[in-house]
């Protein structure tokens, strides 16, 4: 009888473990090619994204990739100016999330902090911070902007005191490539330092604060942000 017993029990849990294996496998799945949440550690997208933000990324937004790779099966659209992407640094292969300001044919320059798109300088007003959540307070002396990157408006910030590249010649982004820039502008690691990003790394669209915890407050909820778009 025992040994009746430990035949069952082992039939269960190979079925136990099989099942289990399946559902992680189409989690993850899902995970990898159509939907997913990440955690921002840094404030390269301040004040559009803080440290502690969970945001959503649609990872259909474009494509649809085979599951844990980047390889297309089909793609419906592209990147546009002014939308937050999630992509893979061509440095080191590191998640990263940033603004495209560029997309492929366009020529692009930066004087003293502001883009020039084709030759056309950018817009920037000063921003009306009423009915607006506070600005980060932990980052030195700052300066924030309303840019008009040829029709999508955002917020950008600079930080004066610190080292940044806030000035390069024109460059022309080649094709099935991308120009990516953080709204934090004089603390962000991206395009102006690690080059053009190809279409195939880009991974999906960001388009929502799903969660927001304050990791400079003990982890203190930020409710004002749960479930805000993405501008």
């Amino acid at each position: 009888m025992t040994k009746h017993f430990g035949k069952y029990a082992s039939i269960l849990l190979r079925g136990w473990l099989g099942s289990l294996l399946i559902a992680l496998l189409i989690a993850t799945s899902f995970k990898s090619a159509i939907a997913d949440w990440y955690v921002v550690p840094t404030g390269s997208m301040n004040p559009t994204i803080l440290e502690g933000d969970r945001i959503f990324a649609n990872k259909l937004a474009y494509d649809l990739k085979v599951p844990y790779t980047t390889w297309h099966l089909a793609s419906w659209d592209n990147p546009g100016r002014g939308e937050i992407v999630v992509f893979l640094s061509p440095a080191d292969g590191t998640r990263l999330v940033k603004r495209v300001v560029a997309v492929p044919g366009d020529t692009i320059a930066m004087r003293n902090n502001r883009l020039f798109i084709n030759g056309e300088a950018l817009n920037y007003d000063i921003p009306d911070w009423k009915g607006l959540a506070a600005p980060p307070s932990d980052e030195g002396e700052r300066q924030f902007y309303t840019e008009d990157l040829t029709g999508h408006r955002h917020m950008t910030m600079t930080m004066p005191d610190r080292p940044a590249m806030r000035s390069f010649p024109p460059v022309t982004v080649p094709d099935h490539h991308y120009f990516m820039m953080g709204d934090n502008r004089d603390n962000s690691a991206d395009s102006r330092y690690f080059g053009f990003v190809d279409r195939k790394a880009i991974l999906g669209r960001a388009t929502a604060v799903v969660i927001s915890l304050n990791i400079m407050d003990r982890y203190q909820p930020r409710w004002s942000r749960f479930f805000t778009t993405l501008q």
